[in-house]
């Protein structure tokens, strides 16, 4: 069984980016991310979602 949450290590090499990066993106709110304790964790759920968000050519949903 694949564990759900992944480390900042983990979470940036999923998304091909510097772990520094995925700081600054969580701390912005560009990628979901959950705080438990001192560690900072993401859903793998949420990183494919924002992985298919982010694909060229996918439309961008009306508001």
């Amino acid at each position: 069984m694949q564990e759900r949450l992944l480390g900042v290590e983990q979470a940036a090499r999923y998304l091909g980016i510097k772990p520094g990066t995925l700081y600054l993106w969580a701390r912005t709110g560009f990628v979901p991310s959950v705080k438990m304790g001192r560690r900072l964790l993401f859903d793998i759920a949420d990183l494919d979602a924002f992985i298919e968000r982010r694909k060229r050519g996918t439309p961008m949903a009306e508001s």
